[in-house]
């Protein structure tokens, strides 16, 4: 096995006293991208970026970065680069293309991928980026938009111990609870399996609700009850699906903003190709993944995923 070195002389001091990175590269600055990159500006690296949106470049490089017009320009002088991509293909493309990430990668660069997509894509790629020297982890997230602009996502990272302890101190950067889930691609199987789980706990509790109020029940009585119960979980008691339950949650502002019926349907289709090549059953996964697909075709594809409740009542 080859061993490669990033030297610690790479990483600097802010003056707040981070430690940081000399030359970080940044690929992918959309809606979670975007903050993740002004975060790591704000903590005092030195950032080069790149994004197929010419205004989220331009956003970023008026706080400070400097824009490229490629991903290979963005890794070219890179110590380390973080890539937020929105699918498989993107990914692939981004670090596989003609011009992308592992063309241009220096020997020992250190490569993150905080995208959520398939295991094996990432498996495959930590390969190709070792047969030219790089690292590479797999680093997905949890917090959604609210924690990529504070600074308090999870991090769940796939790769050996010594990446991980060596990109940990960048990750500090964007999130505050930073994981090691085991080898490349135990991060994003973190990321599908808690995703996967939420969407089963969010159409149970949008289920109960829609069956006690036919029944008779007060919603909000019904709440107290399962929330302390054995009916108890996040999606009853942090994040109802059901209006005016609490007031700071997607369903009481008419399902906008939070985690996209679209983004956990993607989830879903990324959980059940990765159980299909595991060869594990995971017959309610697939279920909700049917369902939120079905909200989709109704033409809600933007709304939050607790939009199930609304749909199970029957409404459009």
């Amino acid at each position: 096995m080859s061993v490669f070195i990033l030297s610690t002389s790479l990483l600097v001091h802010s003056a707040a006293g981070a430690r940081c990175f000399s030359r970080v590269g940044f690929v992918g600055l959309g809606n979670m991208g975007g903050h993740m990159a002004r975060n790591l500006l704000k903590k005092g690296h030195k950032l080069t970026v790149f994004d197929v949106n010419g205004s989220a470049v331009s956003s970023l490089t008026k706080a400070g970065a400097n824009g490229v017009s490629s991903a290979a320009e963005v890794v070219k002088d890179a110590d380390v680069v973080v890539s937020m991509l929105p699918s498989n293909q993107h990914v692939l493309d981004v670090y596989s293309g003609k011009y992308g990430i592992l063309s241009s990668a220096k020997r020992s660069a250190l490569l993150i991928d905080s995208s959520t997509i398939d295991p094996f894509v990432s498996q495959t790629l930590a390969k190709e980026a070792s047969k030219s020297g790089a690292r590479f982890i797999d680093c997905p997230v949890s917090g959604g938009v609210n924690a990529a602009k504070d600074g308090t996502l999870t991090f769940m990272v796939g790769g050996s111990r010594e990446n991980f302890e060596l990109a940990k101190p960048l990750l500090e950067s964007m999130g505050s609870r930073i994981v090691h889930c085991g080898d490349v691609g135990m991060g994003q199987a973190a990321k599908l399996c808690n995703n996967m789980l939420l969407a089963v706990s969010m159409i149970g509790t949008a289920e109960a609700f829609n069956l006690g109020q036919k029944l008779g029940l007060d919603a909000s009585v019904l709440a107290d009850i399962v929330n302390s119960s054995s009916g108890r979980c996040w999606s009853s008691e942090l994040y109802n699906p059901v209006p005016g339950i609490l007031d700071n949650v997607p369903s009481s502002k008419n399902y906008e903003g939070g985690f996209g019926t679209a983004l956990m349907a993607k989830d879903l289709g990324l959980a059940q190709s990765a159980a299909m090549k595991a060869e594990a059953t995971i017959p309610l996964g697939s279920l909700a993944h049917q369902i939120f697909r079905a909200i989709i075709a109704q033409g809600h594809a933007k709304k939050d995923f607790s939009f199930v409740y609304h749909f199970l009542k029957g409404q459009k």
